[in-house]
């Protein structure tokens, strides 16, 4: 097997370990909280859902269901929840058109 295949095939044994709640943390160096109250982020910005939706890049239903605990975000998405909640204004900074 090449080198490149071996790094791939390793990457992938690791996402699935992570997946499955099976891998080592301590090899991790960022903490993606399993949890994350998007109306409480989105109500101390001040924002209404639609405001919050089209600053942020989300869609106003999927925003919805969050909220009302239909459905959670998925892991990159409460990363990215996390930053809106400690950095709004680095985000929005980040997305603006030039």
């Amino acid at each position: 097997m090449s080198k490149i295949g071996a790094s791939i095939l390793r990457g992938m044994k690791e996402a699935i370990a992570f997946a499955e709640g099976t891998a080592d943390l301590s090899l991790y160096k960022v903490h993606i909280p399993a949890e994350i109250d998007v109306r409480a982020i989105r109500s101390r910005l001040g924002l209404t859902q639609r405001e919050f939706a089209v600053r942020f890049g989300f869609n106003i239903n999927t925003l919805r269901h969050w909220e009302q605990g239909r459905r959670v975000p998925e892991g990159p998405t409460r990363a990215y929840l996390l930053v809106i909640d400690r950095e709004p204004q680095a985000v929005q900074k980040a997305l603006r058109i030039a």
